[in-house]
């Protein structure tokens, strides 16, 4: 391997990390917020949001972000390789996400919502004071796994024309007909990139830092 594939490679592990990055960003707070809908059981949001749900779950990521990238033209909606692989990767999140919330919001005590009703606070003052400290540590594991599935799960948004670090591995394999070193190294990438994701979840989850989810 030369110079320039090491920087192919790197350049590669960037891309995969801002992609997940940006999906993470939209998915997270998106799926906190359907989860919300489908735990205050709004009849037809209800029924909407589970369907959602469902289907996404069901769905590979191959097959959505082929969607994405040519159906919404079709429909009038131009989107570029990027727009398609951030949509595709927040989409499938976001519904994994509500999930996880939603199993945090249904074992919630019942007993500190009916104190806080008792002390007349508003539910958005309950949800962002008491619910939403107390979700973000029992949650937290459960949503960097997601994270961390999800950024190995993001070399499907190939398909669309990105090149992340699975991709440019393939192509210097490809060159070099020595697929083993980049492929080895591509490992490497991914193994520091969720090393960091861990890292900073066993930071978060310091009492101190959490506590600060509270504003």
């Amino acid at each position: 391997m030369t110079s320039a594939d090491l920087i192919s490679l790197l350049q590669g592990a960037a891309v995969t990390v801002a992609l997940s990055l940006a999906a993470i960003v939209i998915g997270v707070p998106l799926g906190l917020g359907f989860a919300i809908l489908v735990w205050r059981r709004i009849p037809l949001v209800q029924l909407i949001v589970k369907t959602y749900v469902s289907l996404i779950r069901a769905t590979p990521l191959v097959t959505l972000g082929l969607l994405i990238y040519f159906a919404l033209p079709a429909v009038g909606l131009q989107t570029g390789p990027v727009t398609a692989a951030i949509l595709t990767l927040a989409i499938n999140t976001t519904a994994f996400n509500c999930e996880i919330w939603r199993a945090g919001l249904m074992d919630f005590p019942k007993d500190q919502l009916d104190s806080a009703q008792a002390f007349g606070m508003s539910w958005p003052h309950t949800f962002r004071r008491i619910m939403l400290p107390q979700l973000a540590r029992t949650c937290l594991p459960a949503l960097v796994n997601e994270m961390t599935l999800l950024l190995k799960g993001s070399p499907a948004i190939a398909v669309v024309g990105i090149v992340d670090v699975t991709r440019a591995a393939v192509r210097i394999g490809a060159n070099t007909y020595e697929p083993l070193p980049p492929f080895l190294l591509a490992t490497a990438l991914y193994a520091a990139i969720v090393f960091v994701f861990v890292r900073a979840q066993r930071w978060l989850e310091r009492p101190s830092k959490l506590d600060e989810v509270r504003v």
